[in-house]
């Protein structure tokens, strides 16, 4: 479902896509994701197989779409004022606001993920809205370095799952997201926050997720979120007792520097 809401004095877009079969007394995680450089909430729906996902997850996915003023899509980067920041905080807010009004949605339960650009973005988000989100997922993203915001420590400690993609996931040479994705990771370590950390080592490209048999290609990436209420102790992860989920990429780890680089050829090129 595509929707307009105003925000901030200007109209703004985002897809809300809820399970094919929803029921009205079925309270549901919602997680946002956002998108990439370039790219739309349609391609994030499409890519990400997100009515496939949460058809069988039973999450709300809500889908922003970037205003469109900014080079780099999202107010990450050093050239943006604090003021541009809480403009797109606020689009959160006021989306979350529009969906709760809409459906009945699990508040102890509302997770935020990024691909690459929209990741710098969700890094950001999560310390100005650290109050309302459970946990994160950053897809090549980070923060700190020259050209990205720093970490900023959220009021909430929340699990963070944070992936790139080796030592060449980088950006036109601009942005080495091996290394502010380490500088993300070491605000995180400072903070006490949980980590699962996942390196494919196939540079800045969709992350070579192999689902089993009727699963989604990203269905793990979702869980995370799913598996992380924002009732947990500081550091606290049911991974840490249970064990990491059988269909988690075995390149991914827990702790900073936990992860086992995966080794092999990778199919999709670096898209940067």
């Amino acid at each position: 479902m595509d929707a307009v809401i105003v925000s901030s004095g200007n109209q703004r877009k985002f897809w809300v896509v809820v399970p094919e079969d929803f029921h009205e007394d079925e309270k549901l995680p919602v997680i946002f994701l956002w998108h990439w450089l370039g790219a739309s909430a349609q391609d994030f729906f499409e890519r990400g197989e997100v009515q496939a996902a949460v058809n069988k997850q039973r999450f709300i996915g809500v889908i922003p779409q970037a205003k469109g003023d900014l080079q780099f899509t999202w107010p990450a980067t050093a050239l943006e004022s604090a003021m541009r920041l809480e403009e797109d905080a606020v689009f959160f807010d006021n989306m979350l606001t529009c969906v709760s009004q809409q459906f009945n949605v699990d508040a102890n339960c509302v997770s935020s993920a990024g691909v690459s650009a929209g990741a710098l973005w969700t890094a950001q988000l999560v310390g100005v809205r650290g109050d309302w989100i459970s946990s994160f997922m950053s897809l090549s993203g980070g923060a700190g370095g020259p050209a990205i915001k720093p970490w900023k420590e959220p009021t909430h400690k929340m699990p963070a799952f944070v992936l790139w993609g080796g030592p060449t996931d980088s950006c036109g040479g601009l942005l080495d997201f091996g290394t502010i994705s380490h500088t993300l990771e070491m605000g995180l370590t400072s903070g006490n926050h949980f980590i699962l950390e996942c390196v494919h080592n196939c540079g800045h490209s969709v992350p070579p997720f192999v689902p089993a048999t009727g699963e989604t290609t990203f269905e793990s990436l979702w869980q995370f979120g799913l598996d992380h209420p924002f009732w947990l102790y500081p550091g606290e992860s049911k991974y840490q007792q249970s064990g990491l989920p059988a269909d988690l990429p075995p390149w991914c780890g827990i702790g900073m520097g936990g992860a086992t680089p995966r080794v092999g050829a990778c199919i999709d090129e670096s898209q940067c």
